[in-house]
């Protein structure tokens, strides 16, 4: 694990985005609150959150950081058959919240999949990504042609 005790505490930030395509007919349910496992993004959405808190848990050598918020939202898209999903995560601490935020989205995409897989086995997760961070050292990074 790196050594960060001589880093200078700061408020960092990260967000991420990644996206679940779908059949229609299994979007519209989505929406509809219809699927028989229940509200799927808000359960996603707990997930999501939950995945973000233990990131220290699941990827070796991450530091335990103190979240000072998370949030995830989804941006549903019945022309393309997608759902974007970002997620923003605040930290006030020696390192930043990339690994929080990107790990937020691959788990609510991974939970929309599992609560939909008894009705559509074409789901795909694709272009899970890191949008932007600020704070710390390194300064500000902002993918280019993302929107913030």
């Amino acid at each position: 694990m790196v050594d960060i005790s001589e880093k200078a505490d700061a408020t960092r930030d990260a967000t991420a985005r990644g996206t679940i395509r779908l059949k229609p007919e299994t979007l519209r349910m989505i929406l509809d609150k219809s699927i028989p496992k229940g509200d799927v993004l808000a359960v996603a959405r707990v997930a999501g959150i939950m995945a973000a808190k233990g990131v220290d848990r699941l990827i070796p050598l991450c530091h335990p950081l103190l979240i000072t918020s998370a949030e995830v939202t989804f941006s549903p898209d019945a022309d393309r058959g997608t759902i974007e999903i970002e997620s923003r995560v605040k930290v006030h601490g020696k390192t930043g919240a990339e690994m929080e935020a990107l790990t937020a989205v691959s788990v609510a995409a991974l939970t929309i999949y599992d609560m939909c897989k008894a009705r559509d086995k074409e789901m795909t997760i694709e272009n899970i990504r890191l949008v932007s961070k600020r704070g710390g050292r390194s300064g500000t990074y902002r993918r280019p042609g993302e929107k913030d």
